[in-house]
């Protein structure tokens, strides 16, 4: 595929951007997002959810997980954006909320989802100062070169397959490009650290950030990604500018690190 096209000037106006790996044993995850989702005065903030939708009930259910654990971490209406499977996001049902957070569920098929908006929905965020969360997938299609799966390298396994989103080789495509890094979730507890190594490697790409479960990373205007809940934030960065290796550096709660430069540059031979 080719080459994810330069940011635009509006992601330098974004608010924080919000990375959640995933899990559900820790609500105050959320907390920060919720209070930076900000609604008129006297009023409830409103919380998009936009979740991938397989039929027969599936988006409900879904919704009933995140509308429960949003109410549990701040006072908020959560508000169902149900996108059925093969379907497109419309970008206007950002349009009068106070928040977005995309859920969790096959990351390629979310990137499918948001391929018609990945300039648009960052402009409009910016423009009307509505942060995003990204739980799981959501968290993996913030960056620039999204990693949307996949568990083997030249056919070598580097995760386990179960964690491969029914992709075989790991796949980078275009993502929302709200953070200037590349992310993986579930880093811990489903062993997805390796595959964030590889794809920082094979595609030189700058930096990666995999997310433990329960753990929130927030991407400041200021430039610093800070850490808080239950697990640890592993940033990924090439070792010399050749790409001979990498080094990987855990952060945990309270602790915060740099970003680098916005934008992602010198990507070549994504996969798609």
């Amino acid at each position: 595929m080719d080459e994810p096209s330069e940011p635009s000037a509006a992601s330098d106006l974004l608010p924080s951007t919000f990375l959640i790996g995933g899990g559900w044993s820790d609500p105050g995850v959320y907390g920060p997002f919720l209070r930076a989702a900000t609604g008129a005065p006297g009023s409830t903030p409103r919380i998009a959810c936009v979740i991938l939708d397989e039929g027969e009930g599936d988006g409900e259910r879904q919704f009933a997980r995140y509308d429960e654990v949003l109410r549990s971490a701040g006072d908020c209406t959560p508000v169902p954006v149900l996108v059925p499977i093969g379907a497109r996001f419309d970008v206007e049902a950002a349009a009068d909320v106070d928040g977005l957070l995309v859920c969790g569920g096959l990351t390629p098929a979310y990137q499918d989802a948001f391929a018609d908006c990945l300039d648009r929905l960052p402009r409009l965020l910016a423009e009307r100062r509505i942060p995003y969360a990204g739980f799981s997938a959501g968290a993996a299609l913030a960056a620039r070169a999204a990693v949307v799966g996949g568990w083997l390298l030249d056919g070598v396994a580097v995760c386990p397959e179960d964690t491969g989103e029914d992709l075989d080789e790991i796949a980078v495509r275009d993502g929302l490009g709200l953070v200037p890094f590349a992310v993986d979730a579930h880093a811990a507890q489903w062993g997805t650290l390796p595959r964030l190594i590889a794809a920082v490697t094979r595609y030189r790409l700058p930096h990666g950030v995999a997310v433990d479960e329960n753990t929130l990373v927030e991407v400041a205007a200021d430039g610093r990604a800070h850490v808080s809940g239950l697990g640890r934030a592993h940033s990924v960065r090439p070792a010399d500018a050749e790409g001979d290796g990498v080094v990987v550096r855990s952060y945990g709660a309270g602790e915060s690190f740099p970003t680098g430069a916005t934008g992602l540059t010198g990507l070549t031979g994504l996969t798609g």
